[in-house]
């Protein structure tokens, strides 16, 4: 690959033309499949994008694992791509691929020069259209999967701290596995349950394909169609999941980790799911509680008192839920409950004062810079139009989403921390250095 190629690409990865308003062309396949087209001339490149709406919540509780499963093992090749080529037909054609996968979607994509588009389309159709499911690929993608976990879950630090605090919060919906799952649950599966689960799901009625960078609208539509149009519409995709009774009393749990030397406190709540606008005031909430060296609990924690080497506060918002996660980890042998009680305090500072306006003003600088950052990426436009329209059910939100956030007061960010942040809201978790090490 050229290094004008490289660089290309890395502005498309890094940059895109300007975080004003996003302009977009959308509409829908009579087979199901949404597309949505990005024109932005800033430099020769254009990434293709597919947006499946399924996720580790759409596995059997039986069959854990499978939506990252299908992550991997549709780049295992189609009918007219042999095994182990399709990463070489992006790289030759002087491209980036990847995807990932979360509780509620997976997304494909690949960053091209704006001269290939056509093998970015192609690739997708593949993809979509007849990807060979065999039990050579499974095989392989097993082993392949098996070691992601090992590497960042089973050995990592903390690995499986998050999946320790979703099971305590979430006993009924599918929150509660993590989203590479059970490796004894894909040992189990057959052939013909990975053939169904991929019939189901990556269907284009379940998709939105989102195109964004330097491209011709109309050409681009000729090209779409002549990819995509053929591919079958599949069944209905349905979803209904249980939904969880509310937490009215502290859960207290304790986990071990022998990958850790110093142990860790968290605590957790469950929150609204990511389109509800107390979600975003909750992300506020941790802007002002852990996100700098000025922040709260930081200064207060590592700054003032020392007795944490690290303290730190997130809202985790998934479609239908969100997780509002604190987490501290001692300095100087101080007891896990110290710390707990001191981010303790902190909430009901919130909870009882507001925030003073010099807090609001960085709280929403911050925001502001964080929306810019995700719109000044090629690669992000295209997340943040699938994500809209995915999740939001209406691809504006990439324009709108900043607006709603200055509509938020500091009354909001009281009102959220006293609905949500309560003790017998939420679970505790002591997180521990494995017994007999």
């Amino acid at each position: 690959m050229s290094k004008i190629t490289l660089s290309l690409l890395a502005l498309a990865l890094a940059t895109s033309a300007t975080a004003q308003k996003v302009a977009y062309t959308e509409y829908t396949l009579k087979n199901g499949l949404h597309v949505i087209l990005h024109q932005d001339k800033t430099a020769p490149v254009v990434v293709t994008s597919v947006m499946y709406h399924v996720g580790s919540k759409n596995e059997n509780p039986e069959r854990t694992g499978f939506a990252h499963f299908f992550e991997h093992l549709l780049f295992e090749g189609s009918e007219n791509i042999k095994r182990g080529e399709f990463m070489k037909i992006v790289s030759s054609n002087g491209g980036q691929n990847n995807a990932n996968t979360t509780q509620d979607r997976t997304f494909y994509y690949e960053v091209f020069p704006s001269n290939q588009l056509e093998t970015g389309l192609w690739l997708e159709s593949e993809r979509m259209l007849h990807p060979v499911i065999n039990e050579i690929g499974v095989k392989t993608q097993n082993e392949v999967v098996k070691e992601e976990r090992r590497l960042s879950y089973d050995n990592r630090p903390y690995g499986n701290s998050l999946h320790e605090i979703m099971k305590c919060l979430f006993t009924k919906h599918p929150y509660t596995w993590t989203t590479i799952g059970s490796m004894a649950h894909l040992d189990a599966a057959t052939l013909e349950e990975f053939k169904a689960f991929n019939k189901k799901y990556y269907v284009p009625n379940n998709a939105v394909l989102v195109i964004a960078g330097d491209i011709d609208i109309n050409k681009t539509k000729t090209l779409v169609e002549s990819y995509f149009a053929e591919i079958p519409k599949g069944g209905p995709v349905t979803v209904d999941l249980a939904k969880e009774e509310p937490i009215t009393q502290e859960i207290v749990d304790t986990a071990y980790d022998n990958n850790i030397q110093l142990p860790a406190i968290m605590a957790a709540y469950r929150t609204p799911g990511m389109t509800n606008k107390e979600s975003t005031i909750l992300e506020l909430v941790s802007s002002v509680l852990s996100q700098g060296a000025s922040s709260r609990m930081y200064k207060k924690m590592v700054d003032d008192k020392k007795n944490a080497l690290q303290v730190g506060s997130f809202n985790y918002a998934l479609e239908d839920y969100g997780s509002y996660i604190l987490y501290a980890l001692p300095n100087n042998n101080t007891p896990l409950d110290s710390l707990l009680e001191d981010m303790n305090d902190e909430i009901i500072k919130l909870q009882t004062q507001l925030i003073s306006e010099k807090e609001f003003k960085k709280l929403q600088n911050n925001y502001e810079t964080e929306y810019i950052g995700k719109n000044a990426k090629m690669l992000g436009v295209a997340e943040n139009l699938a994500n809209g329209y995915t999740f939001f059910k209406n691809t504006n939100n990439i324009n709108t989403e900043l607006d709603e956030a200055r509509k938020i007061t500091r009354q909001d960010i009281q009102n959220v921390a006293k609905k949500y942040l309560n003790k017998n809201q939420r679970v505790v978790l002591y997180y521990l250095p494995q017994k007999n090490k």
